[in-house]
C-alpha cells in the first residue's frame, strides 16, 4: 500500500474533494466543515446548483478567491477566505444554527479523525493538542439530513526529529476509541481509498479507487468491509 501511495503523484484531498462534490444534488443546502471539505466549493458540478452554508453566517459561500482579491470580511467557519455568490446573505450565528438545528441543510461535509461501523465519529479532540471543543460539528451530525465524511483513509505519523514514518493509525475502526462527536450518525466516506457507506451491516465499501486494490482497502481498516459484487470504480477525472 505505501509504495502505490508514492507512486501516485496527485493530490488527495483534491481527489476526495471532487468526489464528494459529485454527491450533492441541484438545489442542495450544504454545510462545509473547516479544513479539506472546504476544497469541495471549488469542485462542483457544473450546471448544478448548490446552496453552500458556512456556520458562522454566511449562505451562498462561493469558492475560494483569486490570489490578491481576498476580501478580510469574508470568510468560512475556520477563517479561510471565500467568496459569496450574488444571492448571499449574512446572519448571525443563531439565525445560522436555526436552520442546522431545524433540519434546513441536506447535507454536511465533515473531516474526522476517526469512524466507526456503527456510524459513530470522533472528530474534535486531537491527542496531545489543545483544542477549544467540538464547535458546530456536534450541531451538524444531527441537524444535516445527510452526514459525509472526507478524510485521508490512514493517518500517517512521522518521527518529529527525523521525519521517517513512526506508524500508520487506522481511521476506520471497529469502535471509536477518542471522545465521541455524535452516535450513529454518518452515511457516507469517501476517502482517496474509495467510498465507503455505512450501513446497518457496517461498512460497504461501494467505489474503489483505481491506483488500489480491495486487499488494500482491507489492510487500511481496522472494522470488517462488506465488498459487494457491484463495486464500481471511484471517478477520479
Amino acid at each position: 500500500m505505501a509504495d502505490r501511495v508514492k507512486k501516485d503523484t496527485r493530490d488527495p484531498k483534491a481527489i476526495i474533494a471532487k468526489r464528494v462534490a459529485q454527491e450533492l444534488k441541484d438545489g442542495d443546502v450544504v454545510n462545509l466543515g473547516i479544513g479539506m471539505p472546504v476544497m469541495v466549493a471549488n469542485y462542483l458540478p457544473e450546471g448544478v446548483e448548490i446552496i453552500l452554508q458556512s456556520e458562522n453566517g454566511l449562505m451562498g459561500m462561493g469558492a475560494a478567491p483569486e490570489k490578491g482579491s481576498e476580501d478580510v470580511d469574508v470568510t468560512n467557519a475556520g477563517a479561510g477566505f471565500v467568496t459569496m455568490e450574488p444571492y448571499a446573505m449574512c446572519f448571525d450565528s443563531a439565525v445560522s444554527f436555526g436552520f442546522i438545528r431545524g433540519g434546513h441543510v441536506d447535507a454536511t461535509v465533515l473531516g474526522a479523525l476517526e469512524v466507526d461501523e456503527k456510524g459513530n465519529i470522533a472528530n474534535w479532540i486531537v491527542p496531545g493538542k489543545l483544542v477549544p471543543g467540538m464547535g458546530g460539528a456536534m450541531d451538524l451530525v444531527v441537524g444535516a439530513n445527510k452526514v459525509i465524511i472526507s478524510m485521508l483513509h490512514t493517518q500517517v505519523v512521522k518521527d518529529k526529529a527525523t521525519g521517517e514514518v513512526k506508524r500508520i493509525d487506522k481511521k476506520l475502526l471497529k469502535d471509536c476509541r477518542l471522545p465521541l462527536t455524535a452516535v450513529g450518525v454518518v452515511d457516507l466516506i469517501v476517502t482517496e481509498m474509495g467510498v465507503i457507506e455505512v450501513a446497518k451491516e457496517g461498512f460497504v465499501l461501494r467505489e474503489l479507487h483505481p491506483d488500489y486494490t480491495v486487499e488494500d482497502i482491507l489492510e487500511a481498516t481496522e472494522a470488517d468491509v462488506i465488498v459487494p459484487d457491484d463495486l464500481k470504480a471511484m471517478p477520479i477525472g
